[in-house]
């Protein structure tokens, strides 16, 4: 059910901003919405009790957000608090930048290495991978992992690139379990 609900408003809400040409400002809007919301969890508790009322709820959305962001974001918060909704709105918003993302061909990067990465060694990933994918930029995302021992793991999307040292001497002590097996 959340991802239908995440679905169908991020779609419309891409929908909206590509309509009036405001693709970039509404993306900001949300992350900056998506800010407000992870630092203010109570704002989700309030939108999402079920013991205040939905008018209340609709009035603390207009007092916290209105003339802070477009009336359309306003517009679409108000609209998923009256449909109970409000409990997946980080989804929505989440949804809608990733879609935004996807339109203007940015990917989003994780990559791990065994130790931190000098700024040329980051540089040199990201210009193989704009040379070797369709994305025209990239959102990195690094962290470390000694437990790789060396190497990196790169994903992007749902495409994952293992070269650590730890995958490969699991692939060697698989191959040797099979071959000890089949003599």
């Amino acid at each position: 059910m959340a991802k239908l609900v995440s679905k169908t408003y991020g779609d419309a809400l891409f929908e909206v901003a590509r309509e009036a040409d405001q693709i970039a400002d509404f993306y900001e809007e949300a992350k900056g919405i998506l800010r407000v919301l992870e630092e203010n969890e109570e704002i989700i508790r309030l939108m999402t009790h079920p013991q205040i009322a939905k008018e209340d709820k609709l009035a603390s959305l207009e007092e916290i957000f209105s003339g802070r962001v477009s009336a359309e974001m306003v517009g679409l918060m108000r609209m998923i608090a009256k449909k109970d909704h409000f409990g997946e709105v980080q989804d929505v918003f989440v949804y809608f930048m990733n879609v935004v993302k996807e339109y203007r061909h940015i990917g989003t990067v994780y990559v791990t290495s065994a130790m931190d990465l000098s700024d040329a060694q980051k540089s040199a990933i990201e210009k193989k991978l704009l040379e070797t994918t369709e994305y025209v930029e990239f959102e990195m995302h690094y962290k470390t992992a000694p437990s790789l021992i060396g190497g990196l793991v790169i994903r992007i999307g749902d495409r994952v690139v293992d070269s650590s040292i730890r995958t490969k001497l699991n692939t060697v002590e698989r191959i040797n379990e099979n071959t000890v097996e089949s003599r």
